[in-house]
């Protein structure tokens, strides 16, 4: 469901470690210049006003009333009531803290708060991503259409979130999507977002060099190395992101595993895909050994680069065939290829976030209306 054109106002927050955003989305699209208030503070207290201002000055700007507030907030947390638990980048929030809730009774409105991970994905599902692959796909004159949505975010951390059929997945315990627990497939007591990370990139890429890691560039400067527009170890610099997209991979690959489904990337790694997204779908379209001395495809599922033309055009080419009806004359479309995608944000991560927030905000009211 898109909600283009739907006037109702959404209050947003980009809320990171160092400062809180503050915006408006109506009709999917930001409506006024970002509130950033700083996300420092002597105590919780200090945050939690913060918090309060920045939505009261975003309210001021806009002309209407809002019918929600909807944002993306660090975890761990209890999400669908709205709690906040302990944070490692806002160490004030300890214990619980009942955010939701406080901003219902000052604004006087709902208030939704979930993971970016998850939102990311929900807003690549809405307006990005997902529809744009469909389009393409009916532009090729190809019958087939996807309905879930795998989005990855790599930066800082690794994120997820999973969209089944126009709806965002909840689990039990506000943990869906977590797929940076995933164990590590190169070091194996770690989880995979040692690997998949900026501290990933710059471990690695130190490692080739004997350096420590401190001293390691970061991984834009790491990626112009390798991709030679900077100067540097470039070898070094291609064996760090394809050590990165080796893990990536292998925790991708057990996530579709399950999900069956495109896959978008985003995060402040993304850009960088020249360098990793080929050996990322390499791996996911690898093999596994048997007892018998045979291979096993690693996935049942074959894996495409979208951003790749070629693998684009095989992508997008019909593979069904037409079969007959046992004890009958009837013939039937059968497609004997299983094909997903992967590809980068087509919103751009902090857009689609927004406008994740936006929609599942909306989406949660209409549904409370019926």
């Amino acid at each position: 469901m898109r909600y283009n054109h739907d006037p109702r106002i959404v209050l947003t927050l980009d809320a990171g470690g160092t400062n809180f955003v503050f915006n408006a989305v109506q009709g999917e699209k930001e409506i006024i210049e970002p509130v950033i208030l700083s996300a420092k503070g002597e105590n919780l207290s200090t945050i939690l006003q913060n918090i309060i201002e920045g939505f009261r000055q975003v309210k001021f700007k806009i002309s209407g009333e809002p019918v929600a507030i909807s944002f993306a907030f660090p975890g761990p947390a209890d999400y669908e009531n709205g709690i906040i638990g302990d944070l490692q980048n806002l160490p004030s929030f300890r214990g619980g803290v009942a955010l939701g809730p406080m901003l219902e009774e000052k604004f006087g409105i709902p208030v939704f708060i979930n993971n970016d991970g998850d939102l990311f994905a929900f807003g690549e599902a809405i307006s990005g991503f997902l529809p744009e692959i469909n389009q393409k796909l009916e532009e090729a004159g190809n019958p087939k259409r996807y309905h879930n949505l795998l989005g990855v975010t790599f930066g800082t951390g690794f994120g997820g979130g999973i969209v089944s059929r126009g709806k965002l997945f909840f689990g039990d315990n506000s943990a869906q999507g977590e797929i940076n627990r995933i164990r590590n497939r190169i070091y194996k007591n770690f989880d995979a977002e040692e690997s998949v990370s900026i501290r990933g990139i710059k471990k690695e890429y130190a490692y080739h060099l004997g350096i420590n890691i401190a001293s390691s560039p970061e991984p834009k400067d790491i990626f112009e190395i390798g991709m030679g527009t900077k100067q540097g170890n470039r070898d070094a610099a291609i064996k760090a992101f394809e050590t990165f997209a080796v893990a990536a991979a292998d925790a991708i690959a057990n996530a579709i595993t399950l999900i069956d489904g495109l896959v978008v990337i985003g995060g402040g790694l993304s850009g960088a895909f020249p360098l990793f997204l080929p050996k990322l779908v390499d791996e996911m379209n690898g093999h596994f050994d048997t007892l018998k001395g045979t291979q096993l495809e690693r996935m049942e599922i074959n894996a495409f680069n979208i951003e790749d033309p070629r693998q684009a055009q095989k992508f997008y080419s019909s593979s069904a065939i037409e079969i007959p009806v046992p004890m009958g004359e009837r013939r039937v479309i059968y497609d004997p290829v299983k094909k997903i995608c992967i590809g980068i944000t087509r919103l751009g991560t902090s857009e689609a976030v927004s406008v994740g927030a936006y929609a599942f905000a909306l989406a949660q009211l209409d549904k409370n209306i019926l």
